[in-house]
């Protein structure tokens, strides 16, 4: 039996949580990506805690976590994009999930709830970086209807591709 999923807004008290699922996820997902140092200092969980405390504090973008029962699984986040090449366009920021329940669905039940969020919001259009080589979340975007942009960049030592998608 299928246990009860339900998706809420974070907020302050909840950077714990959040830290915990994104250093998780980023170790399980990055580990043959980012060199080892850099994945160290970028899931140290009191950095990653404090980053979340500053962008709940500051009210920056939406930020969302998905429970299994009362057990939370999967974060999100998006706001308006941050690269004024994209001007008028939403950014999903991140959305990381624990591994222990990778390919079960929560993360595509979470982008759903993104996109309706952000078409809600009145955006027309939706863009994502995501690491060239992390090839498991590239297929996961494009199944979800994402395309390549042709944008590329470099963050933390490793190549990252722009994926879009238009909303109806």
């Amino acid at each position: 039996m299928k246990e009860n999923v339900s998706i809420r807004r974070a907020r302050l008290g909840d950077e714990a949580i959040l830290a915990r699922i994104q250093t998780e996820s980023w170790r399980a997902a990055f580990a043959g990506i980012l060199d080892p140092e850099t994945l160290q200092s970028r899931t140290e969980p009191g950095r990653v805690k404090a980053m979340y405390l500053r962008t709940l504090q500051q009210q920056l973008g939406r930020g969302y976590i998905l429970s299994i029962g009362d057990r939370p699984h999967c974060i999100a986040w998006w706001d308006a994009a941050r690269d004024e090449r994209l001007t008028g366009k939403a950014e999903i920021i991140c959305i990381h999930s624990l591994p222990d329940n990778w390919r079960r669905g929560y993360g595509s039940q979470m982008m759903d709830f993104l996109l309706s969020d952000i078409r809600g919001a009145g955006y027309r259009e939706a863009v994502l970086w995501v690491f060239r080589d992390n090839l498991p979340a590239r297929a996961f975007y494009e199944a979800k209807g994402f395309q390549l942009t042709g944008y590329s960049a470099t963050a933390l030592g490793a190549q990252e591709v722009l994926y879009a998608i238009r909303l109806a």
